[in-house]
């Protein structure tokens, strides 16, 4: 086949595929954006069971290393290496977690300039809830992802101190408060994201519900496990 026939092919292929976009109304474009977010945010999912499992070794671990008494620090700081492994494996699985996250939000961002399209007044008011719902709970997992990172720099500089023979009781103390302190937040964090996405689930089938849209239910259900 000749370069010629090739490219009008090709050209005929992309003039199919514009007409078939071009055809979709703006509730539809919105929903295959929903819907696309939903799956970019598959990833983020993926790395919720591995989180939670590098939590509970380090947790086992930390038990293990107060234990143990200062005459055995060979183990301790056998053990404080074993924690600081699981800490650089929770920071790596946060960071995959978060570019999930980008990839989803930026495209669910694509709804905004269709929203204006829609004409029925009842279904773009729901739009524009739902668009500020779900813009609310991204800020919320960027202010989670912040409180999370810090408590693991916390807790890797934590593991460095214990095996010092020299340590004082009052750093070590105030290092664990500094820890807990930080969870706190990401609990907190962690309940307004859960509340966010709840609510933007509701609001996600009023649209499609308002729009005369049916499709499977794969709501935005994925929640973090950052709780200590």
């Amino acid at each position: 086949m000749s370069i010629k026939k090739l490219t009008i092919i090709a050209v005929i292929i992309l003039s199919i595929l514009t007409t078939a976009c071009s055809s979709k109304t703006p509730e539809e474009k919105i929903q295959n954006h929903l819907e696309e977010a939903v799956a970019l945010e598959e990833g983020f999912e993926k790395q919720q069971s591995k989180i939670t499992d590098l939590e509970k070794q380090e947790q086992k671990i930390y038990n293990e290393i107060i234990d143990l008494g200062m005459d055995d620090m060979d183990q301790i700081k056998k053990r404080s290496e074993q924690a600081l492994e699981t800490v650089d494996k929770r920071k790596d699985a946060i960071e995959k977690e978060q570019e999930s996250i980008k990839q989803a939000r930026e495209e669910f961002s694509n709804i905004e300039e269709l929203i204006n399209d829609l004409e029925d007044k009842e279904v773009k008011a729901t739009a524009k809830k739902m668009n500020k719902i779900m813009t609310q709970r991204y800020d919320s997992y960027g202010k989670l992802n912040k409180a999370y990172n810090d408590a693991l720099k916390l807790e890797k500089k934590l593991y460095e101190m214990l095996p010092k023979k020299d340590l004082e009781q009052k750093i070590l103390t105030d290092q664990v408060n500094k820890i807990n302190e930080t969870y706190s937040k990401v609990i907190e964090f962690n309940k307004e994201f859960n509340q966010n996405t709840q609510e933007y689930n509701k609001v996600k089938q009023d649209f499609y519900k308002q729009a005369g849209i049916e499709v499977v239910n794969k709501d935005t259900d994925k929640q973090p496990s950052e709780e200590k």
